[in-house]
């Protein structure tokens, strides 16, 4: 009986010595996370790295931004601070974390800038500027990348994707009239003409004054317009498109003139190639389309003869005077014979640049 009372005394104290000299093997981390500009890092991720083992421990900040944990084995470590996105803040290299006592770490963005700085030799606020550079052309390049792939897409036939894309790119950046222009016509593209309207609106309202995009977006605004029968403000969109650029005019007027044919609205589509043939006399197309609007209000003579509206045989010769290998010249010229009007035949030679 008393050897097996000393063998229990001799086992509880050999596990006493062995608690007491793992304790003697750990040690206390603590430290308080801020920002460049003092305010606590709330909810980021302590990462602890033994470098020796490879071992690591997370802790999370707390509202205060402090982060503490206990139970630590000693030697040299990599101290991490991870945002809540994955992304590293800053890190602390090659640190020892020394036994029986507490090892305070504290990370300060401010300090260690003016750490750099210092070793530098530019001031601390050069060096936040220059970061927030480096960081502002990252953002950039981000962007690019989605341009391109939302241009791809769009070219491809994927307008829901190019949509996609640039939404993600809104997300990411509202300050720059691109992105809105973009996506705006991404919107036109799948048929989107309520979003289109405002994303052109906003594209128009960041882009500065002279932007050789400005003519752009008030032509993709007046076709957004006229897809949802707004003909006056899509007529005041090109008028703003001819003031910027009047050779964007002809196509803005003609594509709100081509909407307006397809709504059976020919004579407001008529007048909108009016004025697009006043924007640009060599536009074909937009003689032909007007001749066949023209083509609804002709009469027929107590003879029984078709008498076509007056205009209707200039537009559809003048159509075949400048594409007379037109897409639609052997079309304007069966609707003249069916007239009963002469086809003319001394076309002047075609002039370059005209628009078929």
């Amino acid at each position: 009986m008393t050897k097996r009372i000393a063998l229990f005394l001799f086992l509880a104290l050999s596990a006493i010595l062995t608690v007491s000299a793992v304790a003697q093997n750990l040690t206390t981390v603590k430290g308080n996370c801020k920002d460049e500009n003092g305010k606590p890092y709330v909810g980021y991720t302590v990462e602890l790295i033994n470098l020796g083992t490879g071992h690591k421990t997370a802790i999370k900040t707390s509202n205060k931004g402090d982060y503490y944990t206990m139970g630590v084995t000693g030697g040299n470590y990599k101290i991490t601070l991870i945002a809540p996105d994955g992304s590293v803040v800053t890190f602390l290299d090659n640190v020892l974390f020394a036994l029986a006592k507490d090892n305070v770490y504290d990370i300060d963005m401010a300090k260690e800038r003016a750490a750099q700085a210092k070793g530098s030799g530019i001031t601390a606020e050069q060096l936040k500027e220059m970061e927030k550079a480096k960081k502002d052309n990252e953002k950039i390049k981000g962007l690019n990348g989605l341009l391109a792939q939302a241009r791809q897409q769009k070219k491809d036939g994927n307008f829901e994707g190019a949509v996609a894309t640039m939404e993600q790119a809104i997300a990411q950046d509202q300050t720059h009239d691109i992105i809105f222009g973009t996506l705006a016509d991404a919107y036109v593209s799948d048929k989107k003409y309520p979003e289109a309207e405002t994303a052109y609106t906003k594209a128009i309202g960041l882009a500065p004054a002279g932007s050789k995009s400005l003519a752009g977006y008030h032509s993709g605004l007046a076709l957004a317009q006229a897809r949802q029968g707004k003909t006056d403000p899509a007529s005041s969109e090109c008028e703003k498109t001819a003031q910027l650029d009047p050779q964007q005019a002809g196509e803005c007027y003609f594509n709100v003139g081509a909407i307006l044919t397809n709504q059976g609205k020919s004579d407001e589509a008529n007048q909108s190639f009016d004025k697009a043939i006043a924007a640009d006399p060599t536009r074909a197309e937009a003689y032909y389309q007007k001749g066949v609007n023209l083509l609804a209000k002709a009469t027929v003579s107590k003879d029984g003869k078709m008498v076509p509206a007056p205009g209707t045989v200039e537009a559809l010769n003048k159509y075949l005077e400048i594409a007379p290998d037109g897409r639609n010249a052997q079309a304007a010229k069966d609707l003249l014979a069916s007239l009963g009007s002469p086809v003319q035949t001394t076309f002047g030679a075609q002039k370059k640049g005209t628009k078929k």
